[in-house]
């Protein structure tokens, strides 16, 4: 092999990484940087140096960074964000994903706001429904209390016939044993009823507790927008009747 072959094949080694990094940015390069088409447009960018660039077309030195394309008279036509990785890209997707996702709660959040002070524009409308659901759970609870009462009775009846047979009651008729065992099985339905309807009440006081928490600021907002549009309307009335 002579000497000038060999200082071509190290001339080509030492090109080959210059060769590697300039494919790898053109590969960034966005579309309308690869095309080098020529715009009307002044592309301008301070790069990785802190140099003022200044191009006819999209500058490579700022694939990295913001440019801005100028229009002649030199004023910001747009604003060309920097070229980004594919992690960067999804980095940038998850952002606006979460983004929407914080919208979209808060718009909700907004909703139920408007449903709730339009159904309780007040608190004694709000006082009144509590009043009216909790009165639902009372009925039921006051119908097991009744019925707790006349099993009562009922048992009272089976203990005094259970007095004949005190010192055997394995001679107590059937009826009567079976009268007693029912009567405890129905006692003990009644209270697991009046337990389940005191569980139901805490809930629906625990609901409307909450919802004052959040009705509060509405309904003073409200009240202090009311107030306001008061005012206002009473200064222009007393403006006009002191008009000649």
């Amino acid at each position: 092999m002579t000497k000038m072959t060999i200082a071509a094949f190290r001339l080509v080694a030492n090109l080959a990484p210059a060769v590697g990094m300039a494919a790898a940015l053109l590969a960034a390069m966005p579309a309308w940087a690869q095309s080098g088409r020529t715009t009307s447009g002044i592309y301008t960018c301070v790069d990785a140096h802190g140099r003022r660039l200044t191009s006819d077309r999209p500058i490579l030195a700022c694939i990295d960074r913001e440019q801005r394309e100028l229009s002649s008279s030199g004023t910001t036509r747009r604003v060309i964000q920097p070229s980004m990785t594919a992690v960067e890209r999804e980095a940038r997707a998850a952002q606006e994903r979460e983004a929407e996702a914080e919208r979209q709660r808060q718009q909700n959040i907004a909703r139920l706001d408007q449903a709730l002070i339009t159904r309780y524009p007040d608190k004694a409308a709000h006082d009144a429904a509590r009043v009216e659901t909790l009165s639902q759970t009372q009925s039921v609870i006051h119908a097991a209390e009744l019925r707790i009462a006349e099993l009562a009775a009922e048992r009272k009846a089976l203990d005094d016939e259970m007095e004949f047979y005190k010192k055997d009651p394995t001679k107590a008729p059937g009826k009567v044993r079976r009268g007693i065992e029912d009567n405890k099985q129905a006692m003990e339905v009644q209270r697991r009823a009046i337990a389940a309807q005191q569980e139901e009440r805490a809930r629906i006081n625990a609901r409307f507790d909450e919802e004052v928490a959040r009705l509060q600021p509405l309904w003073q907002a409200r009240a202090a927008a009311l107030a306001s549009s008061t005012a206002s309307g009473g200064a222009a009335t007393t403006g006009n009747a002191k008009r000649p």
